[in-house]
């Protein structure tokens, strides 16, 4: 029964959803790109899927170009999605353009710190995460102007509780904005998941709580590493994690003591799948292993980036398992969004001619 409600209001965008993701590159198609030997060869391999989104691109283009053409594939499936939804589905996918404005306006106000110009910050944004004033947050010098003139009228308004202050926009600051925008952003979603009358005891209710836990504990546990050599003391650090995830609370309240690496690699002990990272890249008592776009350094240790990265693969993969769900929406974008790493690393294995690491790419088949 159940079944049958959805399909009447959202059977068609999981149907369109369900072809995207068929659509998705092979295991042949990447053995075909790593074989590539100039940038104009990956683009000619990539024309059955990509094909009308490349053709304007120049002979030999650079890696960020294709990166950029790759991506407006992704949003333009995204939007025909978005403007095919109704209900629960329409707010689910809302809610997914979130997290790309919170990206987008520290991208701005950390570019701005540092001079940078303003169209190339702009043209930097991600689409899918741009609102109507992006281009004001330019001209803001302190947060109170930054939330007054520019996001107090956006959906990412009511993530500020509690985090305005007079301080001016520096490095540590803006850090600290993202950061915490993100805790409320993902607080907001899982409550509304568990809450919302049309999605809560639903696949999607289940689906989606395991992976925003997921992304609260990577959350976590990056902002704990990424503090440490810096002013954060850890009172500000504990602030920023999500309040709930299979961390929390235990591992959340280890993580806000912790000094070094071993200190978080004994706060995640208790949950099997992040001990086992720590395991793999053998981060103990040095300094955390530093990753790459692709999710694949070719060092004799695989990156906690890498790791989490494949961790999200499974649980996007798990997601198109399942029926009558809106999860399959976002599994799907977060697949396509590491195809385009993958496109890009090995593109750009090409471009500096590194082909011995051209293989080092995460799998979303």
């Amino acid at each position: 029964m159940e079944g049958m409600f959805y399909n009447v209001t959202n059977g068609y965008v999981e149907g369109i959803v369900r072809g995207y993701r068929n659509a998705l590159l092979t295991n042949q198609n990447y053995g075909n790109l790593t074989q590539c030997e100039t940038i104009d060869d990956v683009k000619l391999q990539l024309s059955p899927a990509y094909g009308d989104f490349l053709s304007s691109l120049p002979p030999n283009p650079s890696t960020s170009a294709l990166a950029a053409k790759t991506t407006d594939k992704l949003v333009s499936e995204f939007r025909y999605l978005q403007a095919n939804s109704t209900g629960s589905l329409s707010k689910f996918m809302d809610y997914l353009t979130y997290g790309y404005m919170i990206d987008n306006v520290a991208l701005l106000i950390t570019g701005t710190l540092h001079e940078r110009d303003t169209r190339e910050l702009l043209d930097r944004c991600h689409p899918l995460g741009w609102f109507e004033t992006m281009p004001v947050l330019c001209v803001a010098t302190n947060i109170e102007e930054l939330y007054n003139s520019v996001l107090v009228e956006t959906p990412l308004a009511p993530y500020f509780k509690g985090s305005l202050s007079h301080s001016d926009l520096d490095e540590l600051n803006i850090e600290i904005i993202r950061n915490t925008l993100y805790k409320n952003y993902l607080e907001d979603f899982y409550q509304w998941v568990n809450s919302d009358p049309e999605v809560s005891g639903t696949p999607t209710s289940e689906v989606m709580s395991e992976v925003l836990e997921f992304e609260a504990d990577r959350r976590s546990i990056n902002i704990t590493l990424n503090s440490f050599g810096t002013e954060l003391s850890k009172a500000d650090r504990k602030k920023l994690y999500p309040n709930f995830g299979r961390l929390y609370p235990e591992g959340t309240l280890m993580l806000s003591r912790a000094d070094d690496v071993e200190g978080v690699r004994i706060a995640v002990d208790g949950v099997g799948d992040y001990k086992s990272f720590f395991d793999q890249t053998g981060l103990s008592g040095g300094g955390p292993s530093l990753g790459n776009m692709s999710g694949g350094g070719g060092d004799s240790h695989k990156s906690l980036e890498d790791l989490f990265y494949q961790k999200e693969m499974e649980i996007s993969k798990l997601a198109f398992t399942r029926q009558f769900t809106h999860a399959v929406v976002y599994a799907w974008v977060k697949l396509r969004e590491q195809e385009i790493r993958n496109i890009t690393w090995i593109a750009e294995c090409i471009a500096q001619n590194q082909k011995d690491r051209i293989g080092n790419f995460i799998s979303v088949f």
